[in-house]
């Protein structure tokens, strides 16, 4: 039995091209292909990205980003590839070096509008009240925790009372790691000890005996592994978290409620972006060549590896924040009491509906 083709169907078919063609032609491709014409369909999120919103003038955005994390690439993209174009947005990318806290504020008061970043990050500072909606998840993987071959660390649980390198202990991968020890039965908060080392440095670290492991994300941790022979003990996209999204898009509340078309079309921009790199992840990795130390295969691996086809919105997203939420009320990162499904609703918006 056929069914109908979605609007994720129509951006699949228009990267895979390249193009943005006439709905009527992606249509009648994906009704002579059948089903399996959009293999980037998962039932887990399978929400639409609603009909194109193209803005009526040119709208000025600031958007930010982390220009070397591999992980954002779809930033690039959307630049590179005329997306943010083709939905009027004039978009200015600024490469924010600052806490977490201070780009949250950012955003939240107007000194940028929007901003690409890790939810697991994100989560805890907006547990503080931020006027900044979590609007779609960019992508899965990336997080990953390497040991050396001679070490026996074959899992999360051999991790028990070592030292554990991380590049600061509020980082994403410190928190998704934690999570991951408490369900093997290790308590991240008194069974292992966490160093901080720059992100460079924690694969000397590991060399020198200072640390039995560490948490790094791609590009650096995928180079260390490669360069070092370095074994991947555990990643982000394994077991029950390999449908999770870790990187999340943030818009302003105030955009959101006073513009609402405008925030509909930055997140539809950057999800047609996305599809592009799935699709696309050679082409992909020589957009973002110029911003990282790696060549473009290596590069075109890291995303292959991704999951940049799976942008959860809508109850998907809440769903996927508020599961984040409990888990780390159970690693005491958030407070207690906090009421999950609330948080979850508080901080996203689905633009798109």
């Amino acid at each position: 039995m056929s069914r109908l083709p979605t609007r994720r169907t129509f951006l699949h078919a228009a990267a895979m091209t390249g193009t943005l063609l006439p709905a009527s032609v992606l249509a009648q491709r994906a009704f002579v292909h059948g089903p399996s014409a959009d293999p980037f369909d998962p039932a887990i999120c399978r929400a639409s990205f609603g009909e194109a919103v193209v803005l009526p003038q040119k709208r000025a955005l600031k958007l930010t980003w982390n220009a070397t994390a591999i992980c954002t690439v779809g930033v690039a993209a959307a630049q590179e590839k005329g997306y943010f174009a083709r939905h009027n947005l004039d978009v200015e990318l600024v490469n924010f070096g600052g806490s977490t806290d201070q780009l949250l504020e950012a955003i939240a008061t107007s000194k940028a509008d929007a901003g690409i970043g890790m939810a697991l990050r994100w989560l805890k500072p907006l547990e503080g009240g931020f006027d900044v909606k979590i609007a779609a998840g960019i992508h899965g993987g990336c997080m990953r925790l390497f040991a050396t071959p001679q070490s026996g660390i074959k899992s999360v649980a051999d991790l028990k009372g070592k030292a554990v390198g991380v590049t600061d202990l509020a980082a994403p991968d410190r928190n998704f790691f934690s999570i991951m020890l408490h369900q093997a039965g290790v308590d991240p908060n008194t069974e292992i000890e966490w160093k901080v080392f720059p992100g460079d440095v924690l694969p000397v670290a590991l060399k020198k005996g200072e640390v039995q492991a560490f948490a790094l994300g791609d590009p650096l941790g995928w180079i260390a592994r490669d360069r070092d022979g370095l074994v991947e003990v555990a990643n982000n996209l394994s077991g029950g978290f390999a449908h999770r999204t870790c990187c999340v898009l943030g818009i302003r509340g105030t955009l959101i409620r006073q513009e609402r078309p405008v925030a509909t079309a930055l997140t539809q921009a950057l999800l047609e972006a996305q599809e592009w790199v799935a699709a696309n992840p050679d082409a992909a990795a020589e957009v973002f060549a110029p911003h990282a130390k790696a060549p473009v295969e290596q590069l075109a691996a890291m995303l292959k590896s991704h999951t940049h086809h799976h942008n959860p919105l809508g109850d998907d997203l809440r769903r996927q924040v508020a599961l984040y939420a409990e888990e780390l009320k159970r690693i005491a990162v958030f407070k207690s009491g906090t009421d999950v499904q609330k948080y979850a609703a508080r901080v996203t918006a689905d633009v798109l509906a």
